[in-house]
């Protein structure tokens, strides 16, 4: 049994496309003068809506407005956001193992909770670290491990982008990089990840070892 830390954004939920237009609406509403494309997201060394935001060329001064205008978006959208193809299966396989499910994300927790309830996941996810906590992800990784784990049981970190990585070397615990996400192979390399992965199969073959 094991402790398994989910991302949100790029990891579970394919919300690339909206990310890119509730920036741009935020960017338009802000008066800033800055075309959102994916590669402001894919370059990004840290996945944090502030430093979107600052890829997006918004002045410091409204980094704040801009995180809680896009925040409100992606919280007033009718219908959550799709679930990456096989992932449901997968949640549900970690859950049917007795493994611990947590999620750590710099979105909302309501934004979250939405997504899980519409894709039926929302009973298997013990907790969720999100945005409305204070803390870095490493700290949030940290506080999951301690909740949760005891005996020294083993805690794997998975999500789409380098700092994703870099927060679960931080926080000592194994990274698992996917490649579906936000940012590509070459990106997510740099934080020298410990897995890698290409189909989200692979990580019940990662976990059960």
């Amino acid at each position: 049994m094991a402790l398994v830390i989910l991302d949100y954004d790029g990891m579970l939920a394919d919300t690339l496309d909206r990310l890119i237009s509730s920036a741009q609406e935020a960017c338009d509403r802000l008066g800033v003068i800055h075309l959102v494309t994916k590669e402001d997201i894919s370059n990004l060394e840290i996945m944090s809506f502030p430093t979107y935001g600052r890829a997006c060329e918004v002045p410091e001064h409204l980094i704040g407005e801009f995180v809680e205008i896009c925040l409100n978006i992606l919280a007033e959208n009718e219908s959550p956001p799709a679930i990456f193809p096989g992932l449901r299966e997968v949640v549900e396989r970690f859950s049917t193992q007795n493994h611990k499910i947590a999620i750590v994300t710099t979105n909302s927790s309501q934004n979250v909770h939405a997504f899980l309830t519409r894709h039926g996941l929302d009973s298997l996810v013990h907790a969720v670290y999100s945005a409305d906590m204070p803390g870095s992800k490493a700290q949030k990784i940290s506080l999951a491990r301690e909740r949760f784990t005891v005996n020294g049981k083993s805690v794997f970190m998975i999500g789409d982008a380098l700092s994703d990585v870099r927060a679960a070397k931080e926080a000592g615990v194994t990274s698992i990089a996917v490649t579906w996400g936000h940012q590509s192979v070459e990106t997510l390399g740099r934080g020298e990840p410990d897995f890698v992965v290409d189909n989200p199969r692979e990580l019940i073959d990662i976990i059960a070892k």
